[in-house]
Formats: structure tokens, C-alpha cells, sequence
């Protein structure tokens, strides 16, 4: 199978990525694997899109996730112009909402070269037509209203007051794009008098989400990956992690400073994932992280899910090996349907 990771940068990549986890295994397994920044595509004249991409040595095996970067991001990394034709799978693994400020060109590209690949038969996920729906958070209000937090998305200030005073607890106020925690503030009940500095900061930038606080976000939440609209099981275990927010941290985004514990899945999570199961079959979201707090999700991560190293290390199974079995089943049932099957309906097989 020949496979390309889209990412940000191949050069910010980290051993303790999921994209860098899953290639490492899958180049040891006897893959074609090329790492391609957004910065790395074109659209050559040919009418094929492509990209100068980063492969490590095809004759060696990584002991670890570490050796590999360090084979993908050293000198002697093989730098390839790969086209569409070469490849089987481009899995778009960069989050537009990290790209730093001066780079608004990179947020869109990997959805944009995305749809061209899917225009020559290469299996795109998750699917960049549903992906380009997905760039902000106002995707999650897509779902059923049983899995969301009470929310509410403005820029008036008015509107939010009048939201917050109407919540039996303290509310969430946070930026409508953006992931990572970044800009995501608590306003506690007894203290409103920072209300309308938190929401001047934020609508700078754009829409502001009010949201019902759940009381039990202080104990972290659960990251809970989910593989063609099903819960990710591998040997009886499930590939989910504790998040765990660090001291006077509302956020337990790993990237803000939180840790990780072994998760347990509850009935209660499983019956999340049923709910969400329809809408993300329809948009071909192959692999996706629920954020999971009480019985609601606080979000769902459709670009760059995280979590399949950690949930590895603690459970004891490899979930890159179901992730790879249903790579090899999509490319299988591609080049015996062609073009008889579309992108999203190859995506959630």
C-alpha cells in the first residue's frame, strides 16, 4: 500500500503524534509511507496534484517512534516528488486551526489537494468535502442536541450575559475556531466581572461560544477514538485516554499542559458514539476523537485525533494494527469497485 500523511509541518512533527505513531508501524509493516507538509503540495502540470514528500528508509525498521522522526526529519531523509497516480490512501493529518499567524494560505491546502487526489481514485480521509464543512466548531452543532453542551454561538456581548445568568453554574466562553485549548476561558458564577473583557479578547477574532459548564470537566476528560463510526476496540480493549487538566486548569487538552490516565469506557460513552454513528458514516469521518465529559461530548475532533500512542502504552494493544487492517480493506475494495463506489462510502467500510 502506498500511503501519504498530510501534516502541518514534517518538521514540527513529534515522536508522540499519532501521524508519526501510525507511520512508524506502517512503514516496519513493508508500506510505501511519504510525510508531506501543506507546504510541500502542488499541482503539477500534468493535471495530477502531488508533493516533494519525506520517506524514511525503505530497507530499515524503526525500533521506536523516536528513530523514525529522527529518519524522517534528519539529512538523509529521502526527499520524493510523489503524484497522485503513486498513491493508494492521503490521510489528511494537519489541523488547519495550529497553523501559526502569516500561514492563513496552509489552513484550507490539505482539504484543497485533498479533493484533487479523490478526483484520481485515491482514497482521501477523512473525506475533505466534509472536512472543508469542519474548519471551525460550528460542525459540532451538526450533531443531535442530546450529546451537546447548552451553547450558544455570538458577538454580542448582551446575548451572553443573558445566557450566563440563566445557567445554574459557571459557563465556558471560547473562540469558534481554534482547537487545542487555546483561548478557552471559565467564568465562574460568583465572579462576572471579568464577562466582558473575556468576551471583547475573543470576538477579535470572530464568534464567541457560550457553553454550560459540566461540573464534571474537573476531573479531565475522556478521549475516546472512533474508527468507521464504531468505538475503537482492538483485543477486547479500547483505544481511549484520561485526560487529566494540571492544577488551576480548566483545560485537559494534552497541548495545555495535561496529562493522561488509563480511561474506562463507560456504556454511557458507547451510547455517544451510537449518536454521533449516522452523521459521521454520512460525511466519511473515517477516524475521529470524541472529547467526552458526563454523558456529552465537548467536542469532536475530525482533523488530527490524538491518543493512539498513549492508549497503546496503557492498554498494552497496538490500535495502529486495526487502523492499518482497515486501510488495506479500503484499497482492496477500491481497485475492485473503481469509481463504482464513491470517496466517503470507501471511507466508512
Amino acid at each position: 500500500m502506498n500511503i501519504g500523511f498530510v501534516v502541518n509541518d514534517v518538521n514540527t512533527e513529534k515522536a508522540g503524534y499519532s501521524t508519526v505513531f501510525l507511520a512508524q508501524r506502517m512503514h516496519n509493516q513493508g508500506h510505501n509511507v511519504y510525510l508531506m507538509g501543506v507546504g510541500d503540495l502542488a499541482y503539477y502540470p500534468d493535471g495530477y496534484m502531488g508533493a516533494t514528500a519525506t520517506q524514511a528508509d525503505t530497507k530499515h525498521k524503526y525500533k521506536s517512534t523516536t528513530t523514525y522522526l529522527e529518519a524522517i526529519q534528519g539529512d538523509k531523509a529521502n526527499r520524493v516528488r510523489v503524484t497522485a497516480p503513486d498513491l493508494d490512501v492521503l490521510m489528511l493529518r494537519n489541523d488547519p486551526s495550529s497553523e501559526p499567524e502569516g500561514r492563513t494560505w496552509a489552513q484550507n491546502a490539505g482539504i484543497i489537494f485533498g479533493q484533487l487526489a479523490m478526483r484520481h481514485g485515491v482514497i482521501v480521509l477523512n473525506d475533505p468535502t466534509s472536512l472543508s464543512d469542519a474548519v471551525n466548531k460550528m460542525y459540532f452543532q451538526h450533531f443531535p442536541e442530546a450529546v451537546r453542551p447548552r451553547t450558544l454561538i455570538t458577538r454580542d456581548k448582551n446575548e451572553i450575559k443573558e445566557f450566563f445568568s440563566e445557567q445554574d453554574n459557571n459557563i465556558i466562553l471560547k473562540p469558534l475556531q481554534g482547537s487545542g485549548g487555546s483561548g478557552v476561558f471559565m467564568v465562574k458564577k460568583e465572579d462576572a466581572t471579568n464577562l466582558n473583557q473575556i468576551v471583547e479578547a475573543i470576538s477579535r477574532d470572530g464568534y464567541v461560544i457560550a457553553q454550560e459548564y459540566l461540573p464534571e470537566a474537573s476531573g479531565g476528560d475522556v478521549r475516546l477514538l472512533v474508527m468507521n463510526g464504531e468505538a475503537l476496540q482492538h483485543k477486547g480493549k479500547y483505544c481511549a485516554i484520561h485526560r487529566v487538566g494540571s492544577k488551576d486548569d480548566i483545560r485537559s487538552n494534552l497541548h495545555a499542559g495535561g496529562s493522561t490516565q488509563a480511561a474506562k469506557v463507560t456504556q454511557t460513552m458507547l451510547d455517544l458514539v451510537e449518536l454521533v454513528r449516522p452523521k459521521l458514516i454520512q460525511d466519511g469521518m473515517f477516524l475521529v476523537g470524541l472529547d467526552i465529559v458526563g454523558n456529552k461530548l465537548m467536542e469532536i475532533n475530525v482533523f488530527s485525533p490524538g491518543g493512539l500512542s498513549d492508549a497503546t502504552d496503557m492498554e498494552g494493544v497496538d490500535f495502529s494494527e486495526p487502523i492499518i487492517a482497515a486501510l488495506e480493506r479500503k484499497v482492496h475494495y477500491k481497485k475492485t469497485y473503481d469509481v463504482q463506489i464513491n470517496n466517503r462510502t470507501v471511507a466508512m467500510i
